[in-house]
């Protein structure tokens, strides 16, 4: 039996919607830079104002992430991190939180876990929805079939090299939201945001009535205020993930500071 019910993220974009407010989703590593910190940086960052949290498990080969969050990954493999314990930490936050959580990894790690076996217990834990890089629609529907199986939402990823047929295929494709990838290559704060971006917003505002959350590149307070007017939310990665590693013991204060201010940025 498929279920419809809606969903954390279905419920936090129709609240913010009726609040005419856009939602703060930074990503956090699991296991970065160790395993009970980034349990504490998860509750941090949803206490700061972050309105969905995307929690990355590791992946030996990220193919879409650029250095900072390859190197985090790297460092929460060396700690033993996986997917049991994701899901652990996950359950654990539940205790504490409501806030929309999504777990971003790549297909292998799904597919080797077991489709079935991975929605079943991330649906279990408390985990809203699954984000996976490197899924295409057209390979999707086992894994979209056994999710929503369990209620949890895919999210599928749109590119500004896409066709108008292609994203109208991934927003179709797509629960909860869609992500937009602000421009091509990996992840990784950037200076300036893609001059292009305001048209590839508005292409995927005609493909789909979904929210729309972009990422890739956002880093500063003003440059998610400038994002936030023309998507449903910002998704901040690799600053958050930098900011982490320089702040070593002092991490969850600076992380709290961080979204704290770009929040405050967004809703102003």
């Amino acid at each position: 039996m498929i279920t419809t019910k809606l969903n954390r993220i279905d419920e936090l974009f129709s609240r913010l919607r009726k609040g005419n407010k856009k939602a703060l989703m930074p990503y956090l590593m699991a296991g970065y830079p160790d395993v009970e910190t980034s349990l504490k940086l998860l509750l941090a960052v949803a206490e700061a104002g972050a309105d969905l949290v995307e929690f990355g498990i590791p992946y030996s080969d990220p193919l879409a992430d650029g250095p900072t969050i390859q190197k985090a990954a790297d460092s929460a493999l060396k700690n033993n991190i996986n997917t049991n314990i994701v899901f652990d930490l996950v359950k654990r936050a539940r205790a504490k939180t409501e806030i929309p959580i999504v777990v971003m990894t790549y297909y292998n790690t799904i597919y080797r876990y077991g489709l079935e076996k991975f929605a079943k217990n991330a649906a279990e834990v408390g985990v809203d929805g699954v984000i996976a890089p490197d899924l295409p629609p057209e390979e999707a529907g086992p894994w979209r079939e056994a999710a929503q199986k369990y209620g949890v939402a895919t999210v599928m990823l749109a590119a500004p090299t896409s066709t108008d047929e292609r994203l109208k295929k991934v927003s179709e494709a797509s629960q909860g939201f869609v992500y937009c990838v602000s421009l091509t290559g990996v992840t990784g704060a950037r200076t300036n945001l893609p001059t292009n971006l305001t048209d590839f917003i508005n292409r995927v505002r005609k493909a789909t009535g979904k929210p729309l959350a972009v990422g890739f590149g956002i880093s500063r307070p003003e440059q998610a205020k400038q994002v936030s007017e023309m998507a449903d939310g910002v998704i901040i990665g690799s600053a958050l993930v930098s900011l982490i590693a320089k702040a070593e013991d002092n991490c969850t204060e600076a992380a709290k500071e961080y979204i704290s201010e770009v929040k405050s940025a967004m809703d102003s």
